[in-house]
């Protein structure tokens, strides 16, 4: 019997104003921070920050992320951080950024701390870092030996962010519980490399319901701006459960057919959980899964604004050697997707893909 391993963030801080406590949850893991913020978290947190380190006695350096989670980029920033001697990373932003600090962090082995603006992937909370290419093309994972040190999450900035963000989110937390009910079933290895304790299974199913639940609710608050508690629900959704939950639980085709996407550049500017959310619907098929959970999810996604055909996600027009691009790239060697209760071929996920535009198709016209 391979050994149950679960992985989860040292602390994990969500609540309306959190920020301005971050001084006091940081002060124990270091005296010099290398703050790394993307254009648009900078501008709204620095004052809060930089009164809270300061308050915290805590020294720090602000840097502008360069846009793209690239080897390039985790260089630059690591010999800034080398310069000024930085003993803790704190990383502010959407996904990329995030992936970002904890990949400068591992490199130059300090603790680092985790600031999403945003409440769009389950990247915070993870031990792990997606590279890409500096043109932005998928490239590879960076497995982390630790989950971030702190996560703190304030919701009062989530509810401001555009409610799309929010709804990515909701995209990419969709996929939790398929996936790890998934690798369940296939005895399939999670992260850390063991098997999925009942806990991981538990949170995976948690994160669904809460979607379900609040997920529509929540939206119509964000689009106010307002962080009601059905924004906090699904904040720690799309957080901290989709984080636990694909981690200890495990990712299957979803995933896999989202990095099978990205091989289409019309679907560059959509976001990583939009296209995960149609990636669900695939891996739906592939397990020819029940009308009534496919009509719950169909359902969910259209009620939210999540894609649930190929034409929402950029491509407008759909070939045979388009989908074959993405379904022999869903399956490239290592990938996810093996972690199928079933054997898997590019032919099989064609099939998925093609079946999964045409009923999300026939949802929409119903």
């Amino acid at each position: 019997m391979a050994q149950k391993i679960m992985i989860s963030p040292g602390r994990y801080v969500q609540g309306e104003g959190a920020i301005r406590q971050i001084g006091e949850q940081v002060k124990s893991l270091g005296k010099f921070a290398l703050v790394i913020g993307d254009k648009i978290a900078l501008p709204l947190t620095r004052e809060d920050v930089q009164k809270s380190l300061q308050d915290n006695g805590i020294n720090f350096k602000f840097e502008e992320f360069g846009g793209e989670c690239s080897m390039q980029e985790i260089n630059r920033l690591k010999a800034i951080g080398e310069e000024v001697k930085a003993d803790v990373i704190i990383g502010i932003g959407g996904g990329k950024t995030l992936d970002t600090a904890k990949a400068v962090a591992y490199y130059m082995n300090l603790p680092v701390v985790i600031v999403p603006t945003i409440a769009s992937t389950d990247a915070p909370c993870s031990a792990l870092s997606v590279i890409y290419t500096p043109e932005g093309i998928f490239e590879s994972y960076l497995i982390l030996p630790a989950n971030p040190n702190l996560v703190l999450v304030d919701t009062g900035i989530v509810a401001k962010a555009p409610v799309r963000l929010l709804v990515a989110g909701m995209g990419d937390a969709l996929a939790t519980w398929f996936e790890a009910d998934a690798c369940a079933k296939a005895a399939a290895k999670n992260m850390p490399g063991g098997a999925a304790t009942q806990s991981a299974l538990a949170l995976a199913r948690l994160c669904y319901q809460l979607l379900i639940d609040y997920g529509y609710r929540a939206k119509l608050a964000v689009e106010k701006g307002v962080a009601t508690e059905d924004v906090e629900k699904v904040v720690e959704a799309n957080t901290l459960l989709s984080g636990l939950g694909f981690e200890s639980g495990g990712l299957a085709a979803a995933h896999a057919v989202h990095n099978g996407l990205t091989a289409l550049e019309e679907t560059h500017h959509y976001f990583h959980g939009e296209k995960v959310a149609f990636g669900t619907l695939v891996q739906m098929i592939m397990e020819n899964r029940s009308n009534e959970e496919l009509h719950e999810v169909l359902e969910f996604c259209v009620s939210v604004g999540l894609p649930v055909t190929l034409r929402q996600i950029g491509v407008t027009e759909v070939t045979p050697e388009k989908i074959r691009k993405v379904a022999e790239m869903s399956c490239a060697e290592g990938e996810t997707i093996y972690n199928m209760p079933f054997p898997v071929t590019p032919d099989l996920v064609y099939n998925a893909i093609l079946a999964a535009d045409a009923i999300g198709e026939a949802f929409l016209a119903e």
